[in-house]
């Protein structure tokens, strides 16, 4: 059946409806020096385990959402609205 991301909003789906985002970070407080922003933007930390992510519904309901997924097995844990993060 392919490769499969439960949508919060709309269920399981194939992984191709989606867009990823990247490994979320702490965004810097205004005040932040270049590096710091310059780390923020480019710098990931592309860890061998459970990573959150962002991931995007881009053929369904074109919304943002938390993925937590295994970078080694590529096995999708977990997906939450952001408001739903600890």
């Amino acid at each position: 059946m392919g490769f499969l991301i439960n949508c919060p909003n709309c269920g399981e789906r194939n992984a191709y409806e989606f867009r990823f985002g990247g490994e979320i970070s702490n965004r810097p407080k205004p005040d932040a020096t270049q590096k710091e922003w310059a780390d923020y933007l480019y710098v990931r930390r592309n860890v061998a385990g459970e990573e959150r992510e962002w991931c995007y519904h881009n053929f369904g309901c074109r919304k943002w959402f938390i993925s937590l997924r295994n970078t080694v097995t590529n096995e999708v844990l977990l997906t939450m609205w952001p408001e739903e993060d600890l």
